[in-house]
């Protein structure tokens, strides 16, 4: 039974002793159950929940990049692939005028973004060699926009 069902039956604090009234309550209702998912979906959940977690760590990585050389008047557009593009000359140029250690900062965390990219693209790979064996994965990839 979700969490989010259970909810609704708790009329009172958050304790225990309601917290199992709430979801004895819950289980008497009709139409709320969860299938029981295999080790096999409950895999591909996790690199799923991995892969999000990571594309997260990139955005605040790559925000805080873009943050950093917006401070020294280096400016480029918006995404990942633009400052992928664009760093390494933004970097060589500044190390004419900046301090040796803040742009060695500034490229390892250039780094730390193009391992973080690596691991996404190594789950992404993942994910799609478990999705070929799946049926129903296949049937979803197979309709027009979706697959």
């Amino acid at each position: 039974m979700p969490g989010e069902y259970v909810k609704a039956f708790n009329i009172r604090n958050k304790n225990d002793t309601a917290d199992a009234q709430a979801i004895w309550r819950s289980v008497q209702q009709p139409g709320k159950a969860v299938a029981v998912k295999t080790e096999a979906q409950q895999a591909m959940l996790s690199l799923h929940r991995i892969r999000s977690q990571l594309m997260k760590f990139r955005l605040m990585q790559t925000n805080e990049l873009h943050g950093l050389l917006a401070e020294y008047g280096e400016v480029m557009g918006k995404g990942y692939a633009s400052l992928v593009r664009s760093v390494p000359d933004i970097l060589s140029r500044l190390s004419e005028r900046l301090p040796a250690v803040l742009i060695n900062s500034l490229h390892e965390q250039l780094s730390e973004i193009n391992r973080i990219d690596k691991r996404i693209t190594d789950i992404e790979y993942k994910i799609r060699e478990l999705s070929k064996d799946d049926p129903a994965v296949q049937a979803i990839s197979e309709i027009p926009g979706v697959g």
